[in-house]
């Protein structure tokens, strides 16, 4: 029996990643079903709170992500999640090219090359990418 937070989560979950947040819990369930849960439960009661948009809340992520520098599968999902939530391309490329001078040019050119990755994987889904380009002032260019 699902929890409301468990439904709160996963709600939330889908509004932001799509299929791709279903594809990680169902990979996570494989190994960890009770991991998997928390991870949903935790995710809702994060963001579901006041305080912060969902755009503010996945650049964020990006950049903690991104920072660490091994975390390339995850860097990915938010990635998507923050193209989902209104982010456009070019704001991406600027947050992770600040990084430079915080985290290191190592740790700003792998999190490009996967940001790099991620936009031609959109690129071939129309829909996202259209979704891209109305959203990105730039129309998508970099």
């Amino acid at each position: 029996m699902e929890s409301e937070r468990y439904r709160a989560g996963i709600g939330k979950l889908r509004s932001v990643y799509g299929a791709i947040g279903d594809n990680v819990i169902t990979s996570v369930e494989e190994i960890a079903p009770d991991f998997a849960k928390y991870v949903v439960e935790s995710f809702g009661d994060v963001y579901l709170r006041a305080g912060l948009d969902d755009r503010v809340r996945e650049i964020s992520v990006v950049t903690a992500l991104a920072t660490l520098g091994s975390v390339a599968p995850q860097l990915k999902v938010h990635l998507h999640g923050a193209l989902n939530v209104g982010c456009t391309r070019q704001e991406i490329v600027e947050v992770l090219m600040q990084l430079a001078f915080y985290a290191g040019v190592p740790v700003a050119l792998n999190a490009l090359f996967i940001a790099k990755e991620v936009f031609a994987e959109r690129d071939a889904v129309p829909a996202l990418a259209n979704l891209d380009r109305r959203q990105d002032p730039h129309n998508g260019t970099l």
